[in-house]
């Protein structure tokens, strides 16, 4: 099976796949159906689909007619022609079935943690979630819950938490999502790397990154 990968910019320039956003190394999109029945045949025909060509989603299926596809190829852990092609055909089937997109809720959650010593205290965190190492994060082996990652630090952290959530949403969505936060008692920490991520903070001071994958090396 020939593919090639696809950087997030070039996605960005591709027609035709308005339901489906970048993020987080995969394109992702949220579906509504008429009702649940509706979903739930809207899901067999993405089984069909992928069946058909070797190439599976992970789907989510929500009541009372949510539907959200994520589409990455494993082999390669990044995005590839084999997903545009699916996605392309996905979006086929939602438009026949009058299964609509909603793109602005797409987003992927992050628990990080500053330390000075991860191999310390992954265990620790891997055996209380039931994950397991990968490369260094740690990941539900079910690919369902969030992933964790380890932010090595040279000295320890005192003037803030060490413990912190990104929420990757699409690039387009970002602005609403700090206006929202800012309008809801919280505060910008910092936006020294925007359009990347920024830190904004509760009035506690519990800490969160809208990212996003612009300006990205």
């Amino acid at each position: 099976m020939h593919y090639t990968a696809v950087s997030a910019a070039e996605f960005a320039e591709i027609d035709g796949l308005d339901e489906w956003r970048y993020v987080l190394g995969a394109i992702r999109a949220d579906f509504t159906a008429p009702s649940f029945p509706a979903a739930a045949a809207f899901t067999g025909a993405i089984a069909g689909a992928a069946e058909r060509t070797m190439h599976h989603p992970d789907i989510d299926v929500r009541y009372p007619g949510r539907v959200r596809v994520v589409l990455t190829t494993h082999a390669t852990g990044c995005l590839t022609t084999l997903d545009i092609e699916l996605a392309h055909e996905i979006s086929a089937i939602a438009a026949a079935g009058g299964v609509t997109g909603a793109p602005a809720t797409v987003q992927a959650l992050e628990f990080a943690i500053d330390t000075m010593d991860a191999e310390r205290i992954r265990p620790f965190w891997a055996a209380v979630l039931g994950y397991r190492d990968d490369r260094g994060s740690l990941v539900d082996p079910l690919r369902s819950g969030p992933p964790m990652w380890f932010q090595q630090m040279d000295e320890p952290r005192t003037e803030r938490g060490r413990f912190h959530v990104d929420i990757s949403v699409p690039h387009d969505v970002a602005q609403q999502r700090i206006t929202a936060g800012l309008a809801a008692g919280g505060t910008l920490v910092s936006d020294a790397h925007a359009r990347s991520w920024w830190i904004l903070a509760d009035a506690d001071g519990n800490e969160a990154c809208i990212s996003t994958w612009q300006d990205r090396d």
